[in-house]
């Protein structure tokens, strides 16, 4: 078994994989190289057969989104390669650093209960700045909005060392993501009915309920170029947001009495956006968010299943950010991490 696999999942993605793959080789450690292709119909495995022959590649059948398409993959890690200890979860799009992999290895290794953890996110355009697919950490508020050490809504921070540190979070970007191999298939890998977005948020609530935790690594940076497989413009994108942010919180909030309140209230804002949508003229962005609502209606009676199912697992109640991030950003005008946590 290897101490650790990279494993980089693949759809259209060759050049990505012609920018940004020779760095993860050349900082690999002797590492085994995965890459998982979805079912590409441009010529990536051609490509990655002929250019990088030291690189183990996975072929799927099908295009699964990222839950779908890393389940079958470490699966197949797993099975019919020995399997890893530890498994890294880096996007095509993502340009690493020397020396990124040793301190979150180190991170993992030095504590049993640490599940997950992850590097800090720069911009790949504004490197000096954060990037939106996780910064140096996530959290979640009460009412279900994620935010992130380095990044709150559009505000982004400069890195300036200020997040420099290992620490707790929530939950840990999958733009580039280091777990225990052993307790994600434990728990069953990600949701694959998510397809993409949100779903390496649901797993790490998940972990943490089984009394394990998730850090960042303040000592290891990667930058991200963001919308590699899903333009951030998309209307899928926002379909996919909408949708799999509403499977989440139903599976995983709390059972304290304000569980439909709360879904009610996120219905309400989720309106509010779109009136935002149509004031911009984004019309199929409005409609993704109508069908993201039905889909989470017809999806309801499996999501009261799996909210069960994990509330008889659980072994760990799960602290969410105390206060509303909605109303310290908007209303208070609290913009980042900094603010809101001097405020406590």
């Amino acid at each position: 078994m290897d101490t650790l696999a990279i494993v980089i999942l693949n759809y259209n993605g060759k050049p990505f994989l012609a920018k940004f793959l020779p760095a993860v080789l050349a900082t690999a450690n002797g590492h085994p190289v995965y890459v998982a292709d979805s079912a590409s119909t441009d010529d990536s495995v051609a490509f990655l057969r002929s250019t990088f022959p030291t690189v183990r590649v996975i072929e799927l059948p099908r295009n699964e989104g990222y839950a779908g398409g890393y389940n079958a993959a470490l699966e197949q890690v797993r099975t019919q390669y020995g399997g890893a200890t530890y498994y890294v979860l880096p996007n095509s799009d993502i340009e690493v650093t020397p020396g990124w992999l040793s301190p979150a290895l180190a991170l993992l290794e030095a504590n049993p209960k640490i599940a997950a953890c992850q590097p800090k996110i720069r911009s790949y355009s504004d490197r000096e700045f954060f990037e939106h697919a996780g910064a140096a950490g996530g959290f979640v508020d009460w009412l279900g909005y994620v935010f992130c050490r380095g990044r709150v809504f559009a505000t982004f921070e400069k890195d300036h060392g200020q997040y420099d540190d290992n620490r707790q979070i929530f939950w840990a970007t999958g733009a580039c993501l280091f777990v225990k191999a052993e307790i994600f298939h434990q728990i069953g890998g990600f949701d694959g009915s998510f397809f993409a977005h949100m779903e390496e948020i649901d797993w790490c609530w998940r972990v943490q309920r089984l009394g394990y935790e998730v850090w960042a690594c303040g000592q290891s940076t990667v930058y991200h170029v963001g919308g590699g497989t899903l333009h951030k413009s998309n209307p899928h994108k926002t379909f996919l947001n909408y949708r799999n942010s509403l499977f989440m919180l139903y599976k995983n909030w709390p059972a304290d009495g304000w569980l439909w309140p709360k879904i009610l209230f996120r219905l309400v804002m989720d309106g509010l956006s779109s009136l935002l949508f149509m004031r911009e003229g984004q019309w199929p962005d409005v409609w993704a968010i109508v069908r993201a609502h039905f889909a989470f209606y017809g999806a309801l009676p499996r999501l009261q299943r799996q909210r069960r199912e994990l509330k008889n697992q659980q072994t760990t109640e799960v602290k969410l950010y105390p206060k509303s991030v909605v109303w310290q950003y908007f209303a208070e005008g609290k913009k980042t991490y900094g603010e809101m946590m001097n405020d406590e």
